[in-house]
């Protein structure tokens, strides 16, 4: 008989995806929900909107939660990130992985700090942190934002994402300007988030040590109010929410429209749109197709139509992330581009 006890892994474990905008995490996301090792994660978002799961694979939708058949959900944080990591530990069917995705242009750190502070010390483990990047179109100058910096700096495996659009030369060179910021990060490449999930998942490599006197001293006072309950009750818990959007100069606009936009005018001016303007997303009407509504995805210079029918009243619904944005000019462009009669087919 063995004298060697084996000591049961404690806490559902956590991965933390962080990156900047339009690198690929959704597409990862989709990945991992898609897996067939019989594996059942829990995904947590901000948004739906992009989770693209093949309809064959849904089982429910809850207004804050998909079910999969292969036993993945994904959960929308919208009752805030503690409220949804206690209805993931609440539920009747336990998962076996937690994954919590940041927002694009947000420092992953308070998020980390959630899960190394006493309230989920017991009940989760932090795992890994993964930052994904686009090989194309990173470039140093991205650590202009306090935003981008902290995410390489704080993350266990870097995703050099898109290598496939990118020279081999740059993404060498992308490689060893990373290894300048974070020296132990484990450097992983992919094309279009296919990674194998051994390599990212269960893999024990944030080291919590460097985090828990950061934890204590930012959240002390926060957390005496809230020390775990013998029933999880539900309480509100105020984050420290990083203010890098504003301080790097990071800006959202939206532009919506009940006229379609001339698909040539509208072509134009996104080719001379500004370096500036990062990511794109909306739901777009071109006069020339009326009857067609285009899931518009914009990110890094590139940007993707896909066509489909439309279910209700036609519009144009966009928003753009950029730094620095001229947002009238920008509002003028779009107006600029709207077709002055509407005749719909």
């Amino acid at each position: 008989m063995s004298n060697q006890i084996e000591i049961p892994k404690c806490g559902l474990p956590v991965t933390i995806i962080t990156g900047f905008l339009g690198s690929g995490k959704t597409t990862l996301l989709n990945q991992i929900l898609q897996n067939n090792q019989d594996l059942k994660v829990a995904v947590l978002v901000n948004e739906f909107g992009d989770i693209n799961i093949d309809s064959q694979l849904l089982v429910s939708v809850d207004q804050d939660m998909l079910e999969l058949s292969n036993g993945c959900i994904c959960c929308t944080i919208n009752e805030g990130l503690i409220e949804a990591v206690y209805n993931i530990l609440e539920r009747d069917q336990p998962v076996d992985y937690l994954i919590v995705e940041t927002t694009g242009v947000a420092d992953p750190l308070p998020i980390i700090l959630t899960f190394v502070g006493s309230e989920f010390r017991y009940l989760t483990r932090l795992d890994s942190i993964i930052a994904v990047i686009d090989s194309e179109t990173f470039t140093p100058d991205h650590f202009d934002s306090e935003a981008a910096l902290q995410q390489v700096a704080l993350s266990d495996i870097v995703l050099l994402n898109k290598t496939d659009l990118a020279k081999e030369k740059k993404v060498e060179e992308l490689e060893q300007y990373i290894q300048t910021i974070k020296d132990r990060a484990r450097i992983l490449r992919s094309q279009y988030g296919e990674v194998p999930l051994p390599l990212i998942l269960d893999v024990g490599l944030t080291e919590l040590d460097q985090y828990q006197e950061q934890e204590h001293h930012e959240h002390h006072e926060h957390h005496e109010h809230h020390e775990h309950h013998e029933h999880h009750e539900h309480h509100e818990h105020h984050h420290h929410h990083s203010h890098h959007l504003e301080n790097d100069g990071f800006m959202s606009m939206s532009f919506q429209s009940e006229r379609p936009f001339d698909v040539n005018k509208f072509e134009q001016v996104l080719n001379q749109m500004s370096n500036n303007v990062f990511r794109g997303k909306g739901i777009l009407w071109f006069s020339d197709v009326p009857e067609s509504r285009y899931i518009f995805q914009l990110s890094g210079g590139r940007y993707d139509l896909k066509a489909e029918d439309w279910p209700e009243t036609p519009q144009n619904q966009l928003v753009l992330i950029g730094r620095h944005l001229n947002t009238q000019e920008i509002q003028q462009q779009l107006e600029g581009c709207l077709q002055n009669s509407v005749s719909i087919v």
